[in-house]
This record gives structure tokens, C-alpha cells and sequence, in this order.
């Protein structure tokens, strides 16, 4: 597949995610973060479930299959958004985002060197060292006051 639709498709993801952390936060100042969470997690489970209906259901029956830990990402994507519909209407939507992502990038950084879950070891090298740093101070220029 070529290469550019990934980026692509990942630049369209990044977009839903500032779009969706903006809409989250409106909803969190009006109604309430578990409402916000309930209405994002809620919605989206009734699209997945429509789509699921009209086009099958694929290898859901492949669930023993999958190790007992991967069954909490639901439960991680609830922080996720909870965060997000906190976090963003408080700090503003580049804190917000840029603390998380940076976050990630720091904890996926180790889950690579270790190779935990099973993934394939990446060692963190001076190479990924200096980009991270960089992206620590990042988070300083951008939450200094």
C-alpha cells in the first residue's frame, strides 16, 4: 500500500482529534466530563454497532485469541477522553494535547526499549533521546506563561 496514505490518513486522525477535544470540552463546560465521556463513548459505540450490523461481524469470534490485557483499551480510551474533555476547556486545546501526546510519546518510547506487550524491542537511542528532549522542551515553551 502506498505510503502516503497512511500519512494521510493519519493526518486525518490527528484533525478528528483536535476537532473532537474541542467538542468535548464544550460539552464538558456545559453538561459535565461523564456526560461528555458518556455522549463521545456512547455515540460512537451506536455508530460502530450500526456499521457492524449492515457489513457483518468479522472475526469477532476470534476474541479467546486476543491476550486478557488488549481487553482494556475501553477502559483506556475512557481516560483518554475523560482527559481530553477535562483537560482541554482548563489548559487550552495545545496544553492539553501537547502534555498527552508528549506522554505517549514518552511511555511508547519505553514500551519499545523493553519490548513490553510483546512488541518488537526499538532501543532508545541518542537518536530518539534528543528528539524526546526536544519535545519536553517544547511542552515548557508551550505551557511557560
Amino acid at each position: 500500500m502506498n505510503y502516503m496514505i497512511f500519512i494521510i490518513i493519519a493526518v486525518i486522525g490527528g484533525v478528528a482529534m483536535s476537532m473532537q477535544g474541542l467538542f468535548m470540552g464544550i460539552m464538558d463546560q456545559v453538561m459535565g466530563t461523564k456526560e461528555s465521556v458518556f455522549i463521545t463513548y456512547g455515540s460512537g459505540g451506536l455508530i460502530v454497532s450500526l456499521y457492524m450490523l449492515f457489513t457483518g461481524c468479522g472475526n469477532l469470534q476470534m476474541y479467546n485469541q486476543v491476550p486478557w490485557y488488549a481487553f482494556t483499551a475501553g477502559f483506556m480510551g475512557l481516560i483518554i477522553v475523560g482527559a481530553i474533555s477535562f483537560t482541554a476547556p482548563r489548559l487550552g486545546l495545545v496544553t492539553a494535547f501537547t502534555i498527552l501526546v508528549v506522554t505517549q510519546f514518552f511511555i511508547s518510547a519505553l514500551i519499545d526499549h523493553f519490548g513490553i506487550f510483546g512488541v518488537e524491542i526499538r532501543q532508545i537511542d541518542f537518536s530518539r533521546t534528543a528528539g524526546l528532549a526536544l519535545m519536553l522542551s517544547g511542552v515548557w515553551l508551550i505551557i511557560r506563561n
